[in-house]
């Protein structure tokens, strides 16, 4: 069976890329489609594999993409996708509207259908503070993005979704069934420590959705230690409104990662994501997890036996969710073992079961 995988850009490392490498370790052998690639932030992919559009050709496509909007329909169309008996394309954006040939099987594992086009645009725009043409721009052309985006999904043969929530969402805007399979996390990386801190932790993509500065509202008042990792457009502000009992710690190895989880008092997630990997690592190095009663936390994280849900996004819920909060009432062992249902071995398993499946369903039909 000859594989490819499409992605839809290498310029940041998150979640939908630990996917890629996931999906790319099971077929080592597929090439990879992406419109564009920074080497120097997404280098432990096999770098001769990956195959990029016209548009990495342009100037500071890397450093602000935005303003590349309107070409990444086509750029994705253009990729040379003929020959090959099944195409996966990993996407929260545009990766998904490949044209393959009738004898090909499409599946589009979904992390979201894309936020700035369906209901989250405002927060969208948020992110843009430094790029005040797209902000202006962007408004007139999401009509035109939306239409190629739902007839985008027409293309695709089977979709699975890295959530229930996000299951919900293509199905609300794209009228598709999908298959929830939820992403790869590196459990194996993490350990419970032998003795906690004194501290709580967060972090993570530095991002105003992120809604960090609640948290640094809530420590600012109570004074307690918090330790911040992680870079964003959001990090000057944060350091300028915190006080002296927060730290930041900026970009960080995965090793320091583990071991600041590992030894906080718990893992403050304040956000509404579709998913959320770093509340599960929080989880696999034994750590109970504060978070946000939204998204993809309420499928990850079991109330009072791997964390707590704070109700309403504000600093004052998570401040009277902090106050009444007890680390000593959960068992490390437990939490990580829960976390253990999210490794990337089961990831693996999962998804090579689904793809057999609907591969062989799918050559069964063109027969």
């Amino acid at each position: 069976m000859k594989v490819a995988l499409v992605h839809d850009y290498l310029s940041q490392d998150g979640g939908a890329e630990r996917v890629l490498k996931a999906l790319h370790e099971i077929w080592p052998d597929a090439p990879i489609f992406v419109l564009f690639h920074d080497a120097n932030k997404i280098n432990y992919l096999d770098q001769d594999k990956i195959h990029t559009s016209f548009l990495n050709r342009l100037p500071f496509v890397n450093q602000i993409f935005q303003w590349y909007l309107p070409l990444m329909p086509v750029a994705t169309e253009r990729h040379q996708l003929q020959g090959y008996d099944l195409v996966i394309s990993s996407s929260s954006g545009f990766a998904k509207g490949i044209i393959t040939s009738t004898d090909t099987l499409h599946i589009a594992y979904c992390h979201t259908p894309p936020r700035f086009l369906w209901g989250d645009g405002n927060n969208y725009l948020s992110d843009l503070k430094n790029n005040r043409l797209v902000k202006i721009f962007l408004p007139i052309l999401t009509h035109r993005l939306r239409l190629w985006d739902q007839l985008s999904t027409k293309r695709v043969d089977n979709f699975i979704a890295n959530s229930n929530t996000v299951k919900r969402r293509i199905n609300k805007y794209y009228r598709r069934d999908s298959q929830v399979i939820f992403p790869p996390v590196d459990t194996d990386r993490f350990q419970t420590a032998a003795k906690v801190g004194n501290y709580y932790v967060a972090g993570g993509r530095l991002v105003p959705y992120k809604r960090l500065d609640l948290v640094i509202k809530v420590f600012n008042r109570l004074g307690w230690p918090l330790k911040i990792f992680g870079i964003g457009s959001e990090y000057p502000y944060l350091k300028k409104i915190a006080k002296a009992n927060i730290e930041f710690y900026g970009k960080i190895s995965e090793d320091e990662k583990a071991q600041l989880l590992s030894e906080a008092i718990a893992f403050i997630h304040p956000q509404k994501e579709d998913f959320g990997i770093t509340p599960l690592e929080a989880m696999a190095a034994g750590r109970p997890v504060i978070a946000y009663s939204q998204g993809g936390a309420t499928e990850t994280v079991l109330p009072n036996e791997t964390g707590v849900f704070f109700e309403q996004q504000t600093w004052e819920s998570l401040l009277h969710t902090l106050l009444n909060f007890d680390s000593s009432a959960f068992d490390s062992a437990k939490i990580r073992a829960h976390a253990q249902n999210f490794s990337t071995d089961r990831f693996k398993n999962e998804i090579k079961n689904f793809v057999t499946e609907q591969f062989s369903q799918f050559q069964n039909n063109l027969d």
